[in-house]
């Protein structure tokens, strides 16, 4: 597999492939790869030519007191792991040519970024987008695939693709768990082996709520307590969001009519785990 650096280098390789008809396919990571990451990449080898990824930790969506300098980082496993599945290229650039001294200019994403994770980490979603739109003028893909884990930044990519007019497919790929029903996070390695069963509680209040809707619950402020009473009932989890939203404007919807967006924010110890569920009507 071809490692790409420098920005340049990258258009022109992106250049002469798009000359030759190939179809570049994308996966933009932080690395430190699991089952969930090499999914997302097998998507894009069936869906491109071309199967192109970033290894890039980005510190503009990092707040001061968040994990930039320990977020987990093991970049010989990611590249063997991604050539392992038949991606082509990583593209690993440095934090000093992706924001090169008197950088000023960032994309700022506005109402869907709001609720949800932007009310808790409120410079995530510029520095997502910021990091997000230079990649895409690096890569140059013509189809680039996120998982639906991150559910808000799925949705705030598509709609700075869409205003911004980018030529660019975007596809959510299903969330990727492990055998116990947590969804796969490069942040589970800091939770400690007491802390899985406080963990696990995430995807159990999901079904659930998804049950009390097949028995005919609509009221979002019911489901959400017994969503809220799943999370912390045995205690060692601390909720920093459970909202019911509308699954594409990201706003809070107080009865469910539809396809509602079941989205949760959880401290477990000293690790914030995010899960969701479009919870559905029965048919």
């Amino acid at each position: 597999m071809r490692i790409i650096e420098n920005i340049s280098e990258m258009q022109r390789l992106a250049d002469t492939w798009r000359a030759g008809r190939e179809r570049i396919a994308f996966v933009p990571t932080m690395g430190f790869f699991h089952e969930g990451h090499l999914d997302l990449m097998r998507t894009a080898r069936k869906l491109g030519t071309k199967a192109v990824i970033s290894i890039f930790v980005n510190p503009t969506q990092f707040a001061p007191t968040e994990d930039f300098e320990s977020y987990p980082r093991d970049l010989q496993r990611d590249i063997d792991l991604s050539t392992a599945v038949g991606t082509d290229l990583a593209f690993v650039p440095r934090v000093d040519e992706m924001y090169p001294e008197g950088f000023q200019t960032y994309v700022n994403v506005t109402q869907v970024t709001e609720n949800l994770c932007g009310m808790s980490r409120p410079v995530f979603f510029r520095g997502v987008a910021t990091v997000v739109s230079k990649l895409f003028h690096a890569v140059k893909p013509h189809i680039a695939v996120f998982g639906q884990k991150d559910f808000q930044q799925l949705v705030s990519i598509r709609r700075m693709v869409k205003d911004m007019n980018m030529d660019i497919d975007i596809v959510g790929h299903p969330i990727v768990r492990e055998q116990d029903g947590l969804a796969m996070s490069s942040r589970n390695t800091y939770l400690k082996p007491g802390e899985r069963p406080a963990a696990l509680r995430l995807n159990r209040s999901l079904k659930e709520a998804q049950e009390l809707v097949d028995l005919g619950e609509r009221n979002a402020t019911v489901i959400l307590k017994a969503v809220n009473d799943r999370l912390t009932t045995g205690g060692g989890a601390t909720v920093d969001y459970a909202r019911l939203c509308d699954p594409d404007t990201i706003e809070d919807v107080e009865v469910i009519s539809g396809p509602t967006l079941l989205a949760l924010a959880v401290w477990v110890g000293k690790t914030r785990l995010i899960d969701n569920r479009v919870l559905l009507l029965p048919a």
